[in-house]
């Protein structure tokens, strides 16, 4: 029982934590710039579609007993492949922008210049990869860092005096839309590789089957609320700094707002803390994105160490060609909100199908409301295609 609840918590947290990464502090810091208490509306708007999309995925994988990909493949043979193609590809894309994330994170701890931080950072990765036991030792220093860059947002969140009450009728009320910040910030927040990540962390825990359906609802919902309430505390720091006039460094906007609002220690401390939280999403997006692409042959599976290696320094090869960090931590989580109503759909057709589902029938309201999430993200996929067009 106790090894369990360890699960259920662990789950809501792995969620949690691939979240809030450096996609998730800059997407935050350029929409509240853009959009100022709107943005408020925009984060509600995506905890519902969020909530929509992982109480299906969650319930319809560990009722099943299956991963995603094998899921898709029951559905239809050879879909497996399709879905384990988007789902790296997105994580690709999250990659990308996660290398440019340790590069910003170093820029604000060290000064040094952006590129060159992000190059040493990937470098850096493969040999974190590749030590026994740092995965372990990364994740407890992410676990205090992450603590402690909760504490400094909430800091700056007061130091920065926003305007509350106005940041809330907006929330409800907002005076502008923008159909790309939601996609980007659904995208961020459980696209990709995110949908399934608890998901597939509770099966590997061996907690499976319709008795365990309360609990997988309540971990699901757990980590969707924990990151909704640090993207909200964020947001009214944002907002408070550029509500008292100030204006954000293109370049860094995330580390700008705890400048101006926490002084030069907080914008060194958050430096630290984004580049810990980016270096560990590096590792942990290329591992699961490829543990949905290993299983295609046994010669990839055999050689899966080198494969995530190769993709790490993908990733960081097309970032330096590339540059622009800030504006790939936005596209990183457009994309993936692209892919998400793709893989949403599956599971969902899945779940209607009762040779796939042994007999399980699937909650209607849950069916309709994951449908609203596969619809609404397709047509603003549209949009904000449009809008980057």
């Amino acid at each position: 029982m106790k090894q369990a609840s360890s699960a259920l918590l662990g789950a809501a947290f792995l969620m949690a934590t691939s979240a809030i990464g450096p996609g998730f502090l800059t997407q935050t810091a350029v929409f509240t710039e853009e959009l100022l208490a709107s943005f408020g509306f925009v984060i509600l708007v995506s905890v519902l579609l969020d909530l929509g999309a992982q109480l299906n995925i969650w319930r319809i994988l560990t009722v099943r007993n299956q991963r995603a990909q094998e899921l898709a493949d029951s559905v239809a043979p050879g879909l497996g492949y399709f879905l384990g193609g988007l789902v790296a590809f997105g994580g690709l894309a999250f990659n990308i922008g996660n290398i440019g994330g340790c590069g910003l994170g170093l820029n604000a701890l060290t000064g040094m210049d952006i590129p060159t931080a992000a190059l040493l950072s990937g470098l850096l990765a493969v040999l974190l990869f590749w030590l026994k036991d740092a995965g372990r030792v990364m994740d407890a220093v992410v676990k205090v860092l992450g603590v402690l860059l909760l504490g400094l947002t909430v800091y700056v969140a007061f130091a920065a005096q926003p305007p509350v009450g106005e940041a809330l009728y907006r929330t409800v009320w907002p005076e502008q839309l923008d159909a790309l910040a939601i996609i980007t910030l659904v995208g961020g927040t459980v696209g990709g590789y995110i949908s399934f990540a608890g998901a597939h962390r509770l099966l590997d825990a061996g907690v499976k089957g319709p008795e365990s359906i309360p609990k997988v609802q309540r971990s699901a919902t757990t980590g969707i609320l924990l990151t909704a309430v640090m993207r909200f505390v964020l947001f009214l720091a944002a907002f408070g700094v550029l509500a008292g006039g100030a204006s954000l460094d293109p370049g860094n906007p995330p580390a700008s707002v705890f400048r101006l609002a926490g002084g030069e220690i907080g914008y060194r401390l958050f430096g630290l803390a984004m580049w810990c939280a980016a270096i560990t999403s590096v590792i942990g997006s290329a591992y699961t994105s490829v543990s949905f692409i290993r299983t295609w042959h046994p010669r990839l599976n055999s050689h899966h160490r080198w494969l995530i290696t190769g993709f790490i320094l993908v990733s960081t090869v097309i970032l330096l060609w590339l540059g622009k960090p800030v504006q790939l931590l936005i596209l990183a989580g457009a994309v993936n909100g692209l892919i998400l109503p793709v893989a949403l759909a599956v599971v969902l057709i899945a779940a209607g199908r009762h040779k796939v589902t042994a007999g399980y029938l699937h909650p209607r309201i849950l069916t309709i409301a994951g449908w609203l999430v596969v619809l609404a993200m397709s047509w603003m996929g549209v949009l904000g295609c449009m809008k980057l067009l």
